[in-house]
């Protein structure tokens, strides 16, 4: 479909990840991009609160963009969400990857970028094809815990962790994350594994090397780019910085400030909603 006021193309397609399949939609400039990025969404974040970004991207930046949802969430949910068994760490170490790897397919002359929202950064360093990445984003990323977390917010996030969502996963088999007021729902696995990593004192990182892979960033000579914003009160800058640590010591890191782009706030999830288009040209020039 081609969208003729901003000359952007647009086609849904199905790409394979591990033993499924996942849903996309992929945005294309009307001339041969040389940049191909990947968006790699938040948790219960779907793929299309990203389009207004993507579509800019490929409007005014002349790029090709990914957007996806990770397995048994979003568009990508196929049957009962209780039947499910994917973890976070799936969508880490077999989405991401598979979603990088469609592109390189589809655009092998390409520049390939990864900008990770969230979890969609989170486990970058641990993950297998990082030495296929040529530029790394990472948005309002960190391996976080409760302490981390500015009152009254840690408040919310104790309840989130240890009151009615809990109780609700248990009894339904899944999180009810639309009843909850959480926004969206999600597997019992992913929550159980989200859960262990946030309530504990260094998120997922004493993992590493165990149950999840060595990270091997720190070798690599890829450039990243870490942004946080100071009214973030889900994933606060010094969370962000543990994950800059890991990422390697020529991470670039960068405190924004709402102010700064003439906004009243941004904070976790509203770096790529439409009404923040100002902060976007910051993200990746």
């Amino acid at each position: 479909m081609l969208d003729t006021a901003k000359a952007v193309l647009t086609e849904d397609f199905l790409f394979q990840s591990g033993s499924t399949n996942l849903s996309a939609r992929l945005y294309l400039p009307v001339n041969e991009p040389q940049t191909a990025v990947i968006i790699h969404g938040a948790t219960g974040v779907p793929r299309d609160y990203y389009q207004h970004f993507a579509r800019w991207l490929a409007a005014d930046r002349g790029m090709a963009c990914l957007t996806y949802d990770y397995r048994d969430f979003g568009h990508s949910l196929k049957g009962p969400l209780k039947n499910s068994h994917a973890t976070m760490a799936d969508w880490a170490l077999i989405d991401m990857p598979a979603a990088r790897a469609e592109m390189r397919r589809r655009f092998p002359n390409a520049q390939q970028w990864s900008i990770g929202h969230s979890v969609g950064g989170m486990l970058g360093p641990i993950q297998p094809d990082i030495d296929q990445i040529d530029r790394m984003i990472c948005v309002c990323s960190g391996p976080v815990t409760v302490s981390d977390h500015p009152w009254p917010y840690r408040a919310l996030a104790l309840l989130f962790w240890y009151g009615h969502a809990p109780l609700a996963v248990k009894a339904l088999g899944y999180l009810p994350g639309k009843a909850l007021g959480f926004g969206a729902d999600l597997p019992a696995s992913v929550y159980w594994q989200w859960r262990s990593w946030c309530t504990a004192p260094r998120n997922y990182l004493p993992e590493i090397g165990v149950t999840l892979p060595e990270a091997r960033w720190a070798q690599m000579d890829t450039p990243v780019d870490l942004f946080t914003f100071e009214d973030d009160d889900v994933v606060p800058p010094k969370a962000v910085w543990r994950l800059a640590d890991l990422y390697g010591p020529n991470t670039r890191r960068h405190l924004l400030s709402p102010a700064e782009f003439g906004l009243p706030k941004v904070g976790h999830i509203g770096a790529f909603a439409r009404r923040s288009a100002a902060v976007w040209p910051r993200l990746i020039d």
